[in-house]
């Protein structure tokens, strides 16, 4: 595929520490405190929200249980109430920030037969979806273009999660903390 110019990515790729845990990225984000750095949007007690660095569609976040486990089937009960609170918080989150039309979601399970780079820790994608997003350029031109920078998102989809109810946010380069479950979502 041809490359477009991106020269916000510059500061990703020449960041001090490429990989702070060789073993799992996600528990290396998990336990960052540089969540703005790190593109963690929001927190909550047992999963976190990450901005995808390399986005389908602008907005693309991954939903990331805090445990390390490639089996869905592995995550206790709270863990899986959390995770899928938090996601229905992500889809809230995106309609409010960036207003698309619809959402692909899903997780992919089983390593690189299921599509997955990541395959030992879980986690489920949410790429906003708008009307004639796909265009020409990927089929003809084998071309991606990602119409907004990563940080534009990030700051759009922060205030979104912030302004929802049982939140808070601690620090201007912190993630927004979920504290309660949503109401009326």
């Amino acid at each position: 595929m041809e490359s477009v110019f991106a020269p916000w990515r510059i500061e990703w790729v020449e960041r001090e520490e490429q990989n702070p845990d060789a073993d799992c990225v996600f528990c290396a984000f998990r336990d960052a405190e540089t969540d703005r750095e790190n593109r963690v949007v929001a927190r909550s007690d047992h999963a976190f929200v990450l901005l995808n660095n390399y986005p389908y569609s602008p907005g693309h976040v991954m939903v990331i249980p805090h445990t390390h486990t490639g089996e869905y089937g592995a995550l206790d009960d709270e863990t899986l109430l959390d995770h899928a609170r938090l996601k229905q918080r992500a889809f809230d989150a995106l309609e409010r920030g960036l207003s698309p039309d619809g959402f692909n979601a899903g997780l992919n399970l089983g390593g690189k037969a299921a599509g997955g780079s990541i395959d030992d820790h879980l986690h489920t994608h949410v790429v906003p979806r708008w009307e004639g997003d796909t265009n020409f350029m990927p089929v003809v031109g084998d071309t991606q273009v990602i119409v907004e920078a990563v940080d534009d998102s990030y700051d759009r989809i922060h205030d979104a999660f912030a302004e929802q109810d049982g939140t808070s946010v601690v620090g201007a380069d912190a993630a927004v903390r979920v504290d309660a479950p949503p109401k009326g979502l």
